[in-house]
């Protein structure tokens, strides 16, 4: 279980994305969601680079529920 700071800090920002326009808080979090997201695709193709990693991500792909999160197989062949 996480600690009584980490939660605070939970409470503190949904606070302000309620209480600030979109506009303002996307710039506090839109670097962070992008560099996840770079991180990921890296990963993956890391993976599908590596013995059975080609099937690992299919198998990932059937059980992720919106198939969008992680990269088609097919599309890192090289």
């Amino acid at each position: 279980m996480r600690d009584t700071t980490h939660t605070e800090q939970v409470i503190l920002w949904a606070e302000f994305v309620k209480t600030h326009p979109r506009s303002i808080w996307i710039r506090e979090v839109g670097p962070l969601i992008d560099a996840q997201i770079i991180m990921a695709n890296a990963f993956y193709e890391r993976l599908a680079k590596t013995e059975g990693g080609i099937e690992k991500i299919r198998k990932l792909r059937k059980l992720n529920t919106t198939k969008q999160a992680v990269p088609n197989p097919a599309s890192m062949k090289k």
